[in-house]
């Protein structure tokens, strides 16, 4: 098959210009940072409401909806870096600052959406669980990075190890099938690129001397093992909007949530294994 120059052009513009904006935002410092957990979490919810109007078209999204949700999700990621500033008390005394905005407003917006209209009622409660899916994992982003910057970086990086590891390995000797939702993903190819992402966490972690090998290796296991059920996770929700893309924000690579939608999944499940089992050095503001 020839190679299509105007479309390969496009995807590899778009790789370059994410890849800029990604090094920077996780490199710069802790504004930067800040304003791309923020970004991220804005665009994936935005990719996310796009999906639930496909998937239930009956449901009404008045237009305050999808920009309170937005706003209610830039606040709790506001608030955990305020709280990482300040380092008052325990994460869970986090939940101090959370909750009674975290009751208020969905109360009033439920209110709300049973006074407005009955089906409205659908589409508040799917904007509930886009805070779920996708706030509550860069809420842990912001977390991990006020241990350690390392820690979150190194999440992201070995989900793209995963992803070209398991792409290379299921073109070689990739058979089996792995799931109906994703059917060019192979158990050969899921496999190997965990046991490969793994074992590339370690060699980093004896070479560089952070942390024990079971903790990069857990981390490895997590950006491979919940990385891939988040992929299949927005696979399915495509599959029923009936959609290739979630968004077209990249020309060529599809949405904000193609191309986080793994991390949408291995940020809780890292988060809570640094919080309860890495050995960590003291706090650090992000």
């Amino acid at each position: 098959m020839a190679l299509n120059l105007p479309v390969f052009y496009q995807r590899t513009g778009s790789a370059i210009v994410f890849a800029a904006v990604m090094l920077v935002g996780l490199f710069w410092n802790q504004w930067s940072y800040l304003a791309l957990i923020s970004l991220i979490g804005v665009l994936c919810l935005r990719d996310y409401i796009r999906l639930m109007k496909k998937i239930d078209s009956a449901s009404a999204w008045p237009i305050w909806l999808p920009i309170t949700i937005q706003l209610l999700g830039l606040y709790f990621i506001a608030v955990t870096y305020n709280w990482l500033h300040v380092k008052e008390g325990t994460p869970f005394e986090l939940l101090n600052y959370f909750l009674p905005i975290a009751f208020v407003v969905p109360a009033v917006m439920l209110i709300t959406g049973v006074l407005n209209n009955k089906n409205t009622v659908n589409s508040v409660m799917q904007a509930f669980g886009g805070l779920f899916y996708i706030t509550v994992p860069m809420v842990f982003m912001m977390f991990m990075r006020g241990n350690d910057m390392i820690i979150p970086i190194a999440l992201i990086l070995l989900i793209w190890t995963n992803d070209t590891m398991a792409y290379l390995v299921g073109s070689f000797i990739g058979k089996t099938p792995f799931s109906p939702i994703s059917p060019k993903k192979t158990w050969e190819g899921t496999g190997g690129g965990a046991l490969l992402t793994m074992i590339g966490a370690m060699a980093y972690g004896y070479f560089s001397g952070r942390y024990r090998l079971v903790d990069w290796a857990m981390l490895g296991l997590c950006a491979s093992v919940a990385g891939t059920l988040g992929d299949l996770v927005e696979s399915k929700l495509k599959r029923m909007a009936d959609v290739k893309d979630s968004g077209t924000l990249m020309p060529g690579h599809g949405g904000a949530l193609d191309r986080f939608d793994s991390l949408l999944l291995a940020a809780p499940f890292a988060g809570a294994y640094v919080y309860y089992f890495m050995q960590l050095p003291t706090y650090v503001a992000p």
